[in-house]
């Protein structure tokens, strides 16, 4: 009998939505660790207290490990918790291609906010961007770059906004922690 061919490991990252935000969702990062290890996860790193997570899987579907990583957050931990998982070769991607690279002179007021999945063209046509100046975004592959020129705090580009008319589930980290995501998973 032949043999299968092995699959190789890919790096990935998991980004936990609205975790350690308030009271509610609270999940300590080594609590978060342990849960993946026991999934079969291998060289398991957290980054921050907000749900950033980076392991390795021979699973390549994000979507799976996404929805897998979600169950396993409601069975043990009673979270109902959103997992939005990319490759470290697509953070990669969504880092080099930024298009608006002038506004990584202020990491703190630029996000990436990644999408669970591409909206449809006609939701995003629907949010028009002088609506929203000063702030500037542009979408990219199932995520939004947006510069939050006067804070995010002062802005209407909220994950609400997003989620609600483009009808997707939306998580956004500062440019520090998406670069840092990406040297950690490189690494």
């Amino acid at each position: 009998m032949k043999a299968l061919p092995a699959v190789p490991a890919t790096r990935h990252i998991a980004l936990l939505r609205g975790v350690n935000v308030g009271r509610n969702k609270r999940i300590a990062m080594a609590d978060l660790r342990s849960l993946l290890t026991s999934l079969g996860l291998s060289q398991v790193a957290t980054l921050l207290q907000s749900g950033n997570a980076l392991f390795t899987a021979k699973v390549p579907d994000a979507a799976k490990l996404g929805a897998r990583i979600e169950a396993e957050l409601q069975d043990r931990l009673g979270l109902d918790v959103r997992v939005l998982v990319r490759s470290v070769p697509e953070l990669r991607n969504l880092v080099d291609h930024n298009p608006l690279p002038q506004a990584t002179a202020e990491p703190s007021r630029f996000f990436l906010t990644f999408l669970s999945e591409d909206p449809a063209p006609d939701r995003i046509e629907s949010i028009r961007p002088g609506d929203y100046a000063p702030d500037e975004f542009r979408f990219g592959d199932r995520a939004i770059y947006v510069w939050y020129r006067d804070g995010l705090l002062k802005s209407r580009l909220t994950y609400d906004l997003w989620e609600k008319r483009l009808g997707i589930v939306a998580t956004a980290r500062n440019w520090n922690t998406v670069t840092r995501l990406a040297e950690l998973g490189a690494s």
